[in-house]
C-alpha cells in the first residue's frame, strides 16, 4: 500500500535518478562553456540535453556511402556502414554499433521506458535502442545524425 510518505520518496528517488546518471565519468569531458563552443544550438539541444532533432531532418539519414560514422564530441569511431539501413523513421538506423563504442541507460521520459544511446566516451546523446530492427542483432539504434560525423571509406 503506498502512503503519502512512500509517493514521496519514490518521487524524490525517480527525480534523482537523472541527476546520478548525468554524473557518471567519462573519458573526455568538458564544461558547459566548452561544449557549446564547439556544438552548435541543435547540437548541444540533442547530445547534452538529450533532445532529438526533427525526423528527416539530417542528410546521414540517406546516405549509404562505405565508411564510418563518428562522434561529433569527441571523435570516437562509433557506427560501420555496413550495419546502416532504411528504417523508414527519418533517422539515421543501425543494427549495431562498433566493438565498445556505445554506451546506454534507461530512458525513462516518456511513458515507456527507453533505451538511451550515448558515446561511451564522453556521454553525447545519440539516439534510442529498439528492438525492431533487422537481423542479425534484431536492433535498431536510431540516432541523430546531428550528433554523427561520417567519414567515406
Amino acid at each position: 500500500m503506498m502512503n503519502r510518505r512512500t509517493f514521496t520518496l519514490a518521487a524524490l528517488a525517480s527525480a534523482a535518478a537523472p541527476a546520478a546518471l548525468q554524473a557518471q565519468q567519462f573519458e573526455i569531458t568538458r564544461t558547459e562553456a566548452e561544449w557549446r563552443a564547439l556544438l552548435t544550438d541543435a547540437q548541444y539541444r540533442v547530445m547534452r540535453d538529450e533532445g532529438t532533432e526533427r525526423a528527416g531532418s539530417s542528410p546521414l539519414d540517406k546516405n549509404y556511402a562505405d565508411g564510418t560514422y563518428f562522434c561529433r564530441g569527441c571523435d570516437l569511431a562509433l557506427y560501420p556502414s555496413e550495419t546502416k539501413y532504411d528504417s523508414g523513421t527519418g533517422w539515421p538506423s543501425f543494427y549495431d554499433s562498433l566493438p565498445g563504442s556505445i554506451g546506454t541507460k534507461p530512458d525513462r521520459k516518456l511513458l515507456s521506458v527507453r533505451t538511451e544511446v550515448h558515446c561511451r566516451r564522453c556521454g553525447s546523446h545519440l539516439g534510442h535502442i529498439f528492438d525492431d530492427g533487422p537481423q542479425p542483432t534484431g536492433k535498431r539504434h536510431c540516432l541523430n545524425g546531428v550528433s554523427l560525423v561520417f567519414r567515406a571509406a
